[in-house]
């Protein structure tokens, strides 16, 4: 069951998310310490347990823009399997859609649940007109990802470490 103090943002077929908790640290640090997770990500792993513990408890885009990234969990065993959301870009004047997901959760449609369920959301709940996704040319799986939730291709440029980064967008349909 998701604690009293955060219910689930978002539910899915087989999700539900949920903003971060302090608990989600250690599985965090997991996620990030795997190198195949992070290898299109243009990020590191967290050092430590404490690192993590950080981003979560410095994490202020809930009470700053009402939205953000979100843990994603099964909805059947509760079991943390990645993290899914919206991130205002307000300096580049845009909002993205990010997901990272364990491994062994790859290929079973989790990206592309959660991702088109975000979508939704920013469209339908928060009233947002266009939706941005970022990703390295050569992560053919979250490409795929993206063009399934029907962003289309926008521009290919650097993107925070990645010089070979493609631009995709989807925007509301009125």
């Amino acid at each position: 069951m998701t604690p009293k103090d955060k219910q689930p943002v978002i539910i899915t077929q087989r999700t539900y998310m949920r903003e971060f908790l302090l608990d989600d640290a250690p599985f965090f640090l997991r996620l990030n310490s795997d190198f195949e997770v992070m290898k299109y990500t243009g990020e590191g792993a967290f050092e430590n347990l404490e690192a993590a513990e950080n981003l979560v408890k410095n994490y202020d885009h809930y009470s700053k823009y009402g939205y953000g990234r979100w843990t994603v969990l099964l909805k059947d065993t509760d079991e943390p399997i990645g993290w899914c959301g919206l991130k205002n870009h307000p300096e580049e004047g845009y909002i993205d859609l990010g997901y990272r997901f364990e491994r062994k959760h790859w290929g079973q449609g989790y990206g592309t649940e959660t991702a088109q369920a975000c979508v939704d959301y920013g469209f339908n709940q928060l009233g947002m007109t266009e939706i941005v996704g970022r990703v390295a040319r050569e992560n053919i799986g979250s490409v795929r990802v993206l063009e399934k939730v029907g962003m289309e291709f926008w521009k290919a440029a650097p993107c925070e470490g990645i010089d070979d980064s493609l631009f995709y967008t989807i925007k509301k349909k009125v």
